[in-house]
């Protein structure tokens, strides 16, 4: 039995560590699990990238430990997304492996995994959970987890992990800049972010509003003083044209949203950056089933 999954990566609209409620938004950049059920014990995973595997493991126990089974399983992972890059790698890694090996295991022993508490809302919860377990995430992630399990929009309380709202964007140019700089450490910063509040609280009440453009943008300027990132990359894409722009995450990434008439000008000027510029759009299926046998 081989399932595999496509999760999406996401980027942020609100960063939730200062308030607890985020938003952010999916992006074609993807996470791929493939699950073999061995019959054998014990979990191997196996990934293309150079990243500890212990998320991985960590989803699959938990699942395993859901249905009450006891079998082996071989898991595969397979990435388009910059790892520790502020776009929810992990959250990805967590919805791929868990809906995978849900569908793996319900499969093969007959079980209605929404009687077992596995809906989606199951599944992202028991993503979340692992996420937090493998201490990849200071407050669970929500926001980006359900943006990658679910595609478009989302807004969440993540301290009550409530979905607030969920909607398709349909904007297809989205820039994202990639430093040559590993990200700040998260965890060592959460009290200098929490100072951000009052003015994040302001982002989020314009994201609610609709003012996603607004809202991303000044979400990235302060976290980028916080993080001690350098602002200017975000203004030189506002400046170039950009409708939007700020530090996704915890970075190092930074995302901004463009038009075809000034997506050239924007590229341009963060070329003038060391590092590397992807050009993506806005996902909206979020994580999908791609192959089952």
């Amino acid at each position: 039995m081989i399932i595999k999954v496509r999760s999406p990566g996401s980027a942020t609209i609100i960063n939730a560590i200062s308030t607890g409620c985020g938003s952010a938004f999916g992006i074609e950049l993807y996470v791929d699990a493939e699950v073999r059920l061995t019959g054998e014990e014990g979990v191997t995973c196996l990934t293309d990238q150079e990243v500890d595997t212990s998320l991985m493991e960590i989803c699959a126990g938990n699942v395993l430990e859901k249905f009450g089974v006891n079998t082996g399983v071989e898991i595969k992972t397979t990435s388009t997304l910059p790892v520790a890059s502020g776009l929810s790698s992990s959250s990805a890694v967590s919805n791929a492996v868990t809906a995978a090996l849900t569908r793996a295991l319900s499969d093969e022993y007959h079980v209605d995994a929404q009687k077992i508490g596995l809906d989606d809302i199951g599944i992202l919860n028991l993503a979340v959970n692992s996420s937090l377990e493998a201490g990849v995430t200071v407050t669970g992630a929500y926001d980006d987890a359900s943006a990658s399990y679910f595609g478009g929009v989302s807004i969440t309380n993540n301290l009550r992990r409530e979905i607030i709202r969920n909607e398709k964007w349909n904007i297809q140019n989205i820039l994202i800049y990639m430093p040559d700089k590993k990200s700040p450490t998260a965890e060592a910063d959460v009290a200098r972010m929490k100072l951000l509040a009052p003015w994040v609280k302001l982002a989020f009440k314009e994201v609610l509003k609709g003012n996603i453009h607004h809202a991303l943008t000044l979400n990235g300027l302060l976290y980028c003083s916080a993080l001690r990132f350098d602002p200017n990359i975000a203004l030189d894409a506002l400046e170039a044209g950009a409708l939007a722009a700020g530090l996704s995450g915890t970075g190092p990434s930074f995302v901004s949203i463009t038009n075809k008439g000034n997506s050239s000008k924007v590229e341009e000027a963060w070329e003038s950056y060391p590092g590397r510029v992807i050009k993506t759009k806005v996902d909206n299926q979020g994580t999908q089933v791609i192959a089952g046998e």
